[in-house]
């Protein structure tokens, strides 16, 4: 991931895919005032902080996560740190100190989109629905006694980032591809981004994180593509049950998502059902080291 930039590139929608992630090779990536001020804080008090506790505040923040993981895979002289696969792994073998060294004082997402309230809402919405598909996620992984659930969370997490950076440096493009999903809830993804982007967003993602060098086994677990692989299935499941239950649980489509995800974990429908509902009983959700205690 390049150094940050004074300013994001003037931008004229791109012809297509490669265009898109130059493009994108090129901005700022912000996080989130939230995060930044936790870092800072969790920063004057170094010395009592562990690579879980740090983690516990990353973890949340999609674009902080991604920030991490590439600059960790590409530190190819460090073999062992460039293998990391997750959040937390990448924090225990750089060590606190160098993080906090490479990581200064972080620009946010609210200072950048401080004069777009309909921009900042709108990835605000991408980042809620990110965060119910990262439970959703891992409680599946869970049940499927998948060894590599902090990984299923993160690339749950980390599905839409590209969505993320189209609300802060296209904001209206992203902005006329809500309007037209929320006027026609059949109109597929795929068709309005390849009409208004002339790319996908899902082949963007995937070529800048082979370019970022992400871990294989997030790239993979993030390829829409290898739905039949059943850790693929795992996140692309919490991705669309997110989705669908945004808004409540009234969506026409969630049937189907219970059904699919009753096949996935082996239980009858009313019992897949019960599992999931019971997120809402939990709006914060449990940090990831307890999910992943759950599991072990």
């Amino acid at each position: 991931m390049n150094a940050p930039t004074p300013a994001a590139p003037t931008l004229r929608v791109p012809l297509d895919v490669g265009g898109w992630v130059r493009y994108f090779r090129l901005v700022e990536i912000p996080i989130f005032a939230s995060t930044a001020v936790a870092i800072e804080e969790l920063r004057l008090v170094e010395d009592d902080v562990d690579a879980r506790l740090l983690s516990e505040v990353i973890s949340r923040d999609p674009l902080m996560s991604l920030k991490l993981l590439a600059f960790a895979s590409s530190q190819g002289a460090n073999r062992r740190l460039s293998d990391a696969e997750t959040v937390t792994e990448a924090l225990v073998l750089m060590g606190i100190t160098p993080f906090f060294r490479v990581f200064g004082p972080q620009p946010t997402i609210e200072e950048h989109l401080g004069d777009q309230p309909l921009a900042l809402a709108g990835l605000r919405g991408v980042l809620a629905r990110a965060d119910r598909a990262s439970r959703f996620s891992a409680l599946f992984a869970i049940h499927r006694n998948d060894h590599d659930v902090a990984v299923l969370q993160e690339a749950a997490l980390l599905h839409d980032f590209t969505e993320l950076l189209l609300w802060l440096y296209a904001p209206g493009l992203a902005h006329e591809i809500k309007r037209r999903q929320d006027a026609d809830p059949t109109l597929r993804t795929a068709t309005v981004q390849r009409e208004l982007l002339n790319a996908e967003l899902n082949e963007v993602q995937q070529a800048l994180m082979k370019i970022w060098r992400l871990p294989e086994l997030l790239v993979r677990t993030m390829d829409d593509r290898q739905a039949r692989n059943s850790q693929v299935r795992n996140v692309l499941l919490a991705i669309r049950l997110a989705r669908h239950t945004m808004n409540g649980w009234q969506n026409a489509a969630i049937p189907d998502d219970l059904h699919d995800i009753a096949e996935m974990l082996h239980m009858s429908v009313g019992h897949a059902e019960a599992l999931v509902r019971d997120i809402d009983l939990h709006p914060d959700g449990p940090p990831l080291g307890a999910a992943l205690a759950q599991g072990s």
